[in-house]
This record gives structure tokens, sequence and C-alpha cells, in this order.
């Protein structure tokens, strides 16, 4: 059964749109990320490109309208995908390397943090900084 071609052609907008969309979300994320500006001036391009859409569909430009609007979303799909990139503090994802099971025992001759010794010292401390009420008026 033969589309129409002004069915046809919104099919396929539409399936590339999806495609594109799906890719950003699904695609292995890039080894390193853009900087925090990069993908924000994609994005402001990306609506940039959705007024000059609107503006087309308001003057009944319709292919040039949907030309922008895929335009548009691409560039948004582009800037979710590389925003997803890791950066120099995310840890690595090499599921590889060794796992420790145990936190790894104390290093001789380090001394232990003695917490009591310190709650002691903080109640001490803090009861000495309380004023009494109505003092400093």
């Amino acid at each position: 059964m033969p589309l129409p071609p002004s069915i046809a052609w919104k099919l396929v907008v539409a399936l590339v749109l999806v495609g594109g969309i799906l890719l950003s979300a699904g695609v292995r994320a890039p080894r390193r990320r853009l900087s925090r500006a990069e993908p924000h001036r994609l994005v402001l391009g990306g609506l940039c490109l959705y007024a000059v859409g609107v503006c087309a569909s308001l003057t009944h430009h319709v292919v040039l309208a949907a030309v922008v609007y895929v335009s548009g979303i691409s560039a948004c799909a582009l800037a979710a995908w590389l925003s997803r990139g890791g950066g120099p503090e995310d840890p690595p994802d090499d599921d590889d390397g060794p796992v420790d099971r145990e936190p790894p025992p104390d290093p001789d001759g380090l001394p232990e943090f003695d917490w009591v010794a310190f709650e002691r010292q903080f109640r001490a401390y803090s009861a000495a900084r309380q004023a009494p009420a109505g003092a400093g008026r």
C-alpha cells in the first residue's frame, strides 16, 4: 500500500528523530567530557533552530521548518550524548581490575584516631562556648 508523499516524508523525519534520540541515550558515552560550556552552546543553538523553525512554520514553509526542527533536535541529542562523557574526577569503568572485598589493614606505626577523646574534648569546647540566655543585650 503506497503512502502519499506528505505522510511518507513525515514518517522518515520521525524515524530519523527517534533514531537520533535513541542513539544519544544508548550509544557508549565519549571517553572525555567536554567543558561545561560546550553542551550548553549546542543546546542554545538547538533552541535558536527551534525558534527559526517556528518562524518557518508560521510563514508556511513546511519543508524548511522540518529541516530546521530536525537540526535543532539533533543538536540537542548530540549535546546530551557529549555531556555523558566521563570527566577526570569520574572513576574508571574498568570491570577487569581487582576488587577489594575487605578494606586494607591499618598501616603499621600509625596511631588510630581516638574518637572517645575527640567527643569528650568537643563537648567541653561547646559547653565553654555557650553563652547564658539574654547575654549581650
